[in-house]
């Protein structure tokens, strides 16, 4: 399609006023060939591989954004899972610790902002190799700054595994506990995933999947300033389905942009174009946020009783404007909902008309889940097997993907609050209902895969 004048100047205005902005150019790379008997140096593979294949993309990225005025905000490696790539190591490594430090090394050496990939696929069981990498994750990310670990533990082929889920809560808690003195931060670098996709360029869960090319671009746009503007703009008497149309419309430009930034980065690094992801994901900058969106809809404090119907509305508009920009639509796509990031999520959460219960409500139909929420330090292991499973169910029940971003704020109580800095924000801990019970936490197993998982 050709860019018209109009669409040029509209853009402009959307990155000059409204915060619209490139969130994310991510270069996924493979690293299967970098397997060894000796972790060490496989480590060294690795570093090797990240330097020489992603040491254009930073200078790519800037020249990108310079010659088009679209601010690139991050710029992001993804990497095989690393559990797939440590199989040959795993009797004789003590921990998978040193891949996290070379990944960490090699992010800083060619200046991206994370690298997503320290991961396990357990939706369906737990391998050696599995459970060393979960076992390392808390030492990982207490040791690095940029290295971001996810793990699946649900699909709705699989179902939802029960001691994945136990295991990541303990992990979860002790990653807490080895990064309490910067507000357990390392929580904030660590998913845990039903149905999680290959090519998800937003952290902490990106990684490169087994069906990806050897390198791929991904990118990901964000633009709630602007779908908040154009929504704040039209009057009170428009109904919701001119609401819909007037988010679809918008999505559509945003989409355009990120279109044209995808293919020249691809053409640029030589490297196979990846997917577009049009997720409007949130900042803690002013207006910049889902969670005024829901309320510009009408909606009178997010979390609120409409919450979640103006959310499954804003959702489908965002994707279906997306699609029709562009055929590389993939990755999450749609509205994220990260408590910390989101300063107007913030504010209701302080107030209480969000709750964890109405949170997890909202992941019912939008992109990801519970994400970047804060829950006092001292919540049991069972509580947070409870949330995680609650949040796995809806995504394997509904074929959708489904994530959880917790961060149990060691030495924090309810009503306190979480400093994060830069992208990752600010949050406040909210209460959680502690009546979980011991044994659903325990009895491990498999949650067997719903009916609908049945389709050949």
């Amino acid at each position: 399609m050709q860019v018209t004048p109009q669409e040029v100047k509209e853009t402009l205005s959307m990155i000059s006023e409204q915060n619209l902005d490139i969130r994310t150019i991510t270069l996924g790379l493979s690293i299967r060939d970098c397997a060894h008997t000796d972790i060490q140096v496989c480590s060294q593979r690795i570093y090797d591989r990240l330097t020489s294949a992603a040491e254009r993309l930073v200078p790519v990225a800037d020249q990108i954004a310079r010659e088009y005025g679209i601010p690139i905000v991050n710029k992001r490696l993804s990497v095989t899972p690393v559990a797939e790539v440590c199989a040959t190591a795993v009797h004789t490594a003590e921990d998978f610790v040193p891949i996290a430090l070379a990944l960490n090394r090699a992010a800083c050496e060619v200046g991206v902002d994370f690298v997503g990939g320290f991961s396990a696929l357990v939706q369906k069981g737990i391998s050696i190799t599995d459970a060393k990498l979960i076992a390392s994750i808390p030492r990982a990310l207490a040791s690095t700054e940029r290295v971001c670990s996810s793990v699946n533990v649900g699909s709705t082929r699989a179902g939802i595994n029960m001691d994945a889920v136990l295991l990541m809560a303990q992990t979860l808690l002790e990653t807490a506990r080895l990064t309490a003195e910067e507000d357990s931060i390392g929580c904030a670098k660590l998913v845990v995933f039903a149905n999680a996709v290959e090519d998800n360029p937003f952290m902490a869960g990106a990684f490169h999947g087994s069906g990806e090319a050897e390198a791929v671009v991904n990118v990901g746009v964000s633009g709630p300033g602007v779908v908040r503007a154009v929504v704040e703009a039209m009057p009170e008497d428009a109904n919701l389905t001119q609401v819909a149309e007037q988010i679809k419309a918008t999505t559509f430009k945003i989409t355009r942009a990120g279109e044209l930034v995808a293919r020249e980065a691809s053409k640029r690094l030589g490297v196979a174009r990846g997917i577009l992801d049009l997720s409007l994901a949130p900042t803690p900058a002013e207006g910049d946020s889902v969670a005024q969106i829901i309320e510009a809809i009408g909606v009178g404090r997010c979390g609120g009783p409409g919450t979640t119907a103006a959310l499954a509305l804003l959702n489908d508009a965002v994707k279906k404007g997306g699609v029709m920009a562009s055929s590389s639509v993939g990755g999450l796509s749609g509205a994220f909902i990260p408590v910390s990031e989101d300063a107007g999520m913030m504010a209701s959460a302080r107030m209480g008309a969000l709750t964890i219960d109405k949170l997890e409500a909202m992941t019912s139909v939008c992109s990801v889940g519970l994400d970047m929420v804060a829950i006092p330090g001292d919540t049991s292991v069972e509580t947070i097997v409870g949330i995680i499973a609650d949040e796995m169910a809806i995504g394997v029940i509904n074929n959708k993907t489904t994530a959880v971003r917790l961060i149990p704020a060691q030495g924090k109580q309810a009503g306190d609050t979480v400093e994060f800095g830069g992208l990752l924000g600010t949050a406040p801990v909210m209460p959680v209902n502690q009546y979980a019970g011991r044994v659903f936490a325990h009895r491990g197993g498999r949650f067997p895969a719903p009916l609908n998982s049945l389709r050949n």
